[in-house]
Parts: structure tokens; sequence; C-alpha cells
């Protein structure tokens, strides 16, 4: 295996494959950091140029797609609160807060080497568990993916910071943006209006670039004001970062960074869940097991490492399932599937064994991947940067452009914009009225899977003991019951530390 994997490296390394690979990763960085454009739109660009390249160049190219918009949707995400690609959702939590503080380039990093380390980690998974690990999920039925998600939707009392009614409510509101449109299964229309636009329901890209980057844009808006009357003086922060300190600030914390990129493993094997399910799960468990939970939110280091760990990670975990299975992951992989099937090659249980110069060549490539988008970052970092020094008057109006291009980009159809502007106005309202918004992504993001799995499970055997007896499915429940507990038991901890606070005399 190791041979076959050397043989791979060297053979990557040729000018031939290792100019694609560095140009794939490259325009996914750009692509994933666009607010709006995505990893799988970038892909899809990028498709086309792959038709006329050997198999093992057109794939390498889009693995460094692959694994460049992974990390690339952090970049935005913690310099503008904007996250560039679903996936980077968590990372705004703590990365926006921490270049708030003045620390832009300490949040980039952070994210930067936590995908890179995190990517080479799960890529040791990727070549020596690709057998085992995708067998766990030849062992998922509809019960245990209804029994999965419910355990992710449990997360919701562990991301909400201050009222756990106002996170439920949240998360609600995200679960019932999910009805609309067709029912699953039947077909049926359900609260469309009569709107033939509705019949397939709120498009996810729209909604959440309306909720997360409208309703920041509006905040922006209302502290530049504030700061234009007081005449207050916006100082540069530093655009140097020390790179020993955040590298340590990584490996500290060896049991947040393992088990964060178990997690990101582990979801990316399962097919149809998604990097934004894998970071919101990565972050919470991160939350659960700080010493200091009430840190998260308020540019906690270990919310980055957890968020952008997983995040590469879950990468790693959906080659595993493409590879070995022939079984696409998500949308990025399907189209990754489709680049193999256009040139010729079947993936699937003998893909290892029959093409080991591709499949090796492509764990060549995700490994080599990793470091080359550390360079490229390496390379901009002073030009990413700079976005915090221009003034937010010049800012806003051309992410708000970018935001609107992105969002009709989605389908070429104004109705689009329309949905961007509705849930922007609806993410503002929220904020204002401190409802957190990631309990109502993470609904947004689990509604239709957990219908649809509910629906199938009983579909198949009407009998609902079975969510409890089937083993895995039982387990997954179990945990649910004891994360809301664990995250009850957080709150209550919280509370009492900020009561014990207050009452403290001053001296």
């Amino acid at each position: 295996m190791f041979e076959l994997l050397l043989a791979g490296i060297e053979n990557v390394i040729h000018l031939k494959y290792l100019v694609p690979l560095f140009l794939g990763t490259l325009v996914g960085l750009i692509g994933g950091a666009l607010p709006g454009v995505t990893i799988t739109m970038t892909i899809i660009i990028v498709l086309p140029f792959t038709f006329g390249m050997d198999p093992l160049q057109g794939l390498a190219t889009m693995t460094g797609v692959y694994v460049g918009g992974s990390a690339g949707g952090a970049i935005t995400a913690a310099l503008i609160g904007i996250p560039g690609s679903p996936s980077a959702i968590t990372t705004t939590f703590d990365g926006f807060p921490m270049t708030q503080k003045g620390q832009p380039g300490r949040a980039i990093w952070l994210g930067i080497w936590s995908s890179c380390f995190g990517g080479l980690l799960a890529g040791i998974f990727l070549i020596g568990a690709t057998a085992p690990l995708a067998a766990i999920a030849l062992e998922f039925g509809p019960w245990e993916y209804f029994s999965l998600f419910v355990f992710a939707l449990s997360m919701v009392a562990g991301l909400t910071e201050g009222s756990l009614v106002k996170g439920l409510l949240s998360g609600t509101i995200g679960l019932a943006i999910t009805i609309v449109g067709f029912d699953p299964i039947m077909s049926v229309p359900r609260f469309t209006l009569g709107s033939e636009f509705l019949r397939s329901g709120f498009p996810f890209l729209p909604v959440l670039i309306g909720i997360f980057a409208f309703a920041q844009l509006m905040t922006d808006i209302e502290k530049m004001n504030k700061s234009e009357q007081t005449n207050a003086p916006i100082k540069a922060p530093p655009l140097t970062v020390s790179h020993h300190k955040v590298l340590w600030e990584i490996i500290s914390r060896p049991f947040l960074f393992v088990w964060s990129t178990l997690v990101g493993i582990l979801i990316g094997v399962l097919p149809a869940i998604g990097g934004s399910a894998a970071t919101v799960m990565a972050y919470d468990q991160a939350k659960k097991f700080s010493k200091h939970p009430e840190r998260f939110g308020k540019g906690n280091p270990e919310g980055i490492i957890a968020s952008e760990a997983s995040c590469n990670a879950n990468v790693g975990g959906s080659l595993v399932t493409i590879m070995a299975f022939g079984i696409p992951g998500d949308a990025v992989t399907a189209v990754m599937l489709g680049a193999m099937t256009i040139h010729g090659i079947q993936s699937g249980p003998l893909f290892v064994s029959q093409h080991p110069t591709i499949a090796y060549g492509i764990y060549a490539a995700y490994l080599l991947a990793h470091p080359i988008m550390v360079l490229i970052c390496a390379l901009g970092a002073r030009l990413f940067l700079r976005v915090v020094t221009v003034p937010k008057s010049m800012l806003i109006p051309n992410v708000l452009v970018l935001c609107v291009i992105g969002a009709f980009a989605l389908n070429n159809i104004m109705e689009d914009v329309a949905v961007l502007l509705l849930f922007g106005l609806i993410g503002y309202a929220l904020v204002k009225a401190r409802f957190p918004l990631a309990p109502l992504i993470l609904g947004l993001i689990l509604g239709d899977q957990i219908e649809v799995n509910l629906l199938r499970a009983i579909m198949s055997d009407p009998n609902p003991w079975l969510f409890f007896t089937r083993p895995i499915s039982g387990f997954l429940l179990a945990l649910s019951v004891g994360s809301v507990i664990f995250a009850l038991w957080q709150h209550q901890r919280h509370k009492g530390r900020s009561a014990n606070v207050e009452q403290e005399p001053d001296f």
C-alpha cells in the first residue's frame, strides 16, 4: 500500500499533474471564499475544463477544487462574518468576533492550519480505512439516519448562548422553512400559496446568504453610523501573525483537534449529510467538552479549530464513500462521480484494485492539495487581510452585490434574489430580537432529511419500536437525550457562575 502511495506521489508531483492540482486548489479557494458561489458551483464550472485531460489530471484538478473550496469558506467567514460556503457557518461564530477584536491574521491562520492538519489526518484514514469506514455507512438504514439527524438537531440546546426558549424557537423556524414545497414522498404541494416557484421549496443558498449576510451587513451599517456620530477613529488591525503561536494553539489541544477531525470523517462517510452538519456537530462537541463553554461565540480559538478541522476532514470522509462504493456523499462528490464516468472509470468496491494508479493518484493529490492550499494562502494572506482595512462604506456595497449575484446565479431567476431579501429581513429581525441564528440554520439543514428518513422508515415497517431496538438507532437516540441533558446542565452551570460573579463585592 505504501509503495503504491509513494508511486502516486511521485506521479502527481510531475508538472503535468501538479499544475492542474495547483490551479484547481487556487480556483477552489477563490470560489469557496466568495459568498454565494459555493464549492459545488465552483466544481461544476471547472468540470468542463477537465474533459480534455487524462483521467488523473482531471480528478487531481477536481480534488484540488474540493480541498481549496472547503478551506476558502473560512476566509470571508472570519474577515467579514459571512460564510463563503455553507460548511463555514460555524467558523463565523468565533472567527469574526476574533477579527473584531483586532486579530484577523490569527483568525484566518487558525482556520487554515486546522483545515490543513485536519485534512491530512483524514487522508491517513482515507488511505488505510476506506473499506472499514465505508462498511459503517452500509449499516445505516432510514431508522439510523433519522436518529442521526435527531442527534444533530439535539445540538440546538448546546448552540444557544442566552435564552434556551429563543434557541428552540429559532430551530423551529428553521424546520418550518423546510416544510414549504412538495412533500418528499407523495409530491403533494404544501404552503406554496399557489406559487410555482415555491413548489420546490425555498432554495437553501439564498436563504443562507440572506440570514447571515444581510443581517451582518445591516449590523455593520449600524455600527458604522455610530462610529461616524462619535467621530471615533478606526484603527487598522495588525496584519502580521505569529505562526508559531497559532500552531501551538492547535497542537496544545490534541483531543479537541483529533475528536473534531474524527467527527468530520465519520459524517463525511455517511451519504447525503454534508460538511455543514459535520462542522455544526464538531462545534457543538467542542463546546460540550470545553472547560469554558461560555467563551464560545466571543472569539474562542477552540471554535475555529473544531469547525475547520472537521470541515476538511469531511472531504476525506466523502472521498471514502465515493471510492469504495460509488455513492456520492454530497453534491460535490456527485459531480466528481460524474467526472469519473465521463473519463470511463467505474467507481465502487473494485475501483482501487482495478485502477490502482488512479486511486493512489487521487490519494496523493488529496494529500498534496493541503500544503499547496497553505502556500497559496501564505502568498495571498496580506491581500486577504487587507479586506478588514477597507472602509465599510466601500466594502458593504460590494459584498452585497456579490451576495445578490451569487443568489441569482443559482438558477438565473429573480425569485432567488427575492428570497435573499425576504430572509435577510427575517434574519435581521431575529438578530434585533436577540434570537440566535445557529439553531435556525441547523433546523434548515436537517429538516428535509429528518422528514424523508422518518417517512421511509415508516413505509418500510410501521413498527415505531424499531427506532429504539435497532442497536445503532437506539444508541444515537440515547446520545440525543444525553446531549440535551448535558447542554441544559452547562446552561445552569453558566448561569450559576454569572450569578456568583455579580454577587462578589467590589473592593
